[in-house]
């Protein structure tokens, strides 16, 4: 018996029958470019829905073919496509084709299985006064600050953690019991404990960028392939360095065939310098997980202080303070919008440090934010916090002496305190008053011993060098 031949055929432009009409439009409805599709269809796309409506019509649709034109010429220009890959209402019909596959390989932005759709993002409202975006509204590209649930790197890791024990299987289709697609980027949604399923192109939206070497449980390395999503795309959450070299890390996955906890390469066993950290916008302060102490919350960055910034961390800032001594700083307060209260609380909390000129400037940084809240440092007024140490008795006088060509009584007593703590081994003699290559050298191989590294391990001290060193 012959097997018969089935020749493909080319539906005719102007043929209104019900299956090129059918045909005609499935093509129009193709893949979009960012999913591998061709980049003529999106601009053909709506001219051919509109011949297939009108050839609908002109072969004697009726009323459904009419709306359907009507429909179809009603849409706006330049209607965007959605990212969730639905049909859009320029190609809406009474009777749509199949609907085709979500823009991304990954399952897109979508809702917790089961649960509503999220709605569409508020503009952003500003204050009268200074244009800022105001507390609790979004700002282009990023999440509203409300739609962040807070979290600590304990729970991030617990949940993880959750996954593994459970074995869930790989899928980029199906959802887990909690309502959390079964994928990588899934995976992350849930441990970060997000209100929906995010994808690896959207993560970024709700975690700050960091150094690999600031990583902590709970973090994520995130590789996101623009070009091709499909190819290499991948995130895991950082759980704790693996060995001392900081080169391995326990990485918690959602992978085929199941979730995983693995010690892998930092980044990953393969695109490995494309990986970029980013820290969870949401984390507050709390224990770690995996066996690590408690951590306090990481420092958000000057940008979030100072004139026109209102924003969460100012409020907690000034919290901190009041806790502090700086409570007759504020008449009103401690609130969201940065104002000169804060400055001069700030300021004062920084001279009690025994910092002075730029280092007193009234403007948080990383180690005005640690002593803070961690409730180290002398408090205002005089009193030490629980961290308070012999550093106070020694106030930093300053990085402008220890410069080259500089000589005083300070850099001899920091050689003395280097030498003291084990890290004199440059001296071939002294240390004394004038600074030398030497005193750079020492002072690099202590920061390097506080994990520091790049800027932050140059070999010349600052106020949190000196702290630690006299401490």
């Amino acid at each position: 018996m012959s097997v018969p031949v089935f020749e493909e055929i080319e539906p005719a432009a102007d043929c209104a029958c019900p299956g090129c009409a059918r045909q005609r439009r499935d093509l129009a409805l193709g893949l979009p470019v960012r999913a591998g599709g061709h980049p003529a269809a999106h601009g053909a796309r709506r001219a051919l829905v509109l011949m297939t409506a009108a050839g609908v019509v002109l072969g004697g649709g009726g009323a459904d073919a009419a709306t359907a034109l009507a429909r179809a010429t009603d849409a706006p220009p330049d209607a965007p496509e959605e990212a969730t890959g639905e049909v859009t209402e320029e190609a809406a019909d009474p009777d749509p084709a199949p609907a085709v596959g979500p823009d991304t390989p990954q399952g897109g932005r979508g809702p917790l299985h089961g649960a509503p759709g999220p709605g569409p993002e508020p503009a952003p409202a500003t204050t009268p006064a200074t244009g800022q975006p105001a507390t609790g509204q979004s700002v282009p590209g990023q999440p509203a600050t409300d739609a962040l649930r807070p979290t600590t790197r304990a729970e991030i890791i617990e949940r993880a953690k959750r996954w593994v024990a459970a074995q869930v299987p790989y899928s980029m289709e199906k959802y887990w019991t909690d309502g959390y697609r079964q994928d990588c980027s899934g995976y992350i949604s849930m441990a970060w404990n997000l209100r929906g399923n995010e994808w690896t192109g959207s993560l970024d939206r709700f975690g700050e960028k960091i150094a690999r070497a600031d990583l902590q449980p709970g973090d994520i390395l995130l590789f996101h392939n623009p070009a091709d999503p499909n190819r290499g795309s991948h995130v895991t959450i950082f759980g704790g360095w693996a060995d001392a070299t900081h080169t391995s890390y326990v990485a918690y996955e959602q992978t085929k065939p199941r979730t995983r906890k693995k010690v892998t390469p930092l980044a990953y066993w393969e695109n490995s310098d494309r990986y970029v950290a980013y820290r969870y916008k949401g984390v507050v302060a709390g224990g770690t997980g995996g066996g690590e102490s408690a951590e306090a919350p990481p420092f958000p960055g000057a940008a979030k202080f100072g004139p026109g910034r209102s924003n969460a961390y100012v409020t907690r800032l000034g919290r901190l303070l009041v806790a502090r001594g700086a409570k007759k700083f504020y008449a009103v307060g401690p609130g969201p919008l940065w104002t000169g209260a804060d400055r001069r609380a700030t300021r004062a909390f920084q001279q009690a440090q025994g910092w002075r000129g730029k280092e007193a400037d009234g403007l948080p940084g990383p180690h005005t934010w640690e002593l803070l809240v961690t409730g180290k440092g002398r408090s205002i007024g005089g009193s030490s916090g629980s961290g308070g140490s012999s550093a106070n008795a020694v106030p930093f006088p300053g990085r402008g002496s220890f410069r080259p060509g500089q000589s005083n009584a300070y850099v001899e007593k920091l050689g003395k305190q280097l030498v003291k703590r084990g890290f004199g081994k440059h001296y071939v003699s002294g240390p004394g008053p004038r600074w030398t290559e030497a005193d750079r050298r020492n002072v690099e191989a202590f920061q390097r011993a506080q994990g520091w590294r790049g800027g932050a391990a140059d070999g010349y001290p600052g106020p949190e060098t000196w702290r630690r060193l006299f401490r």
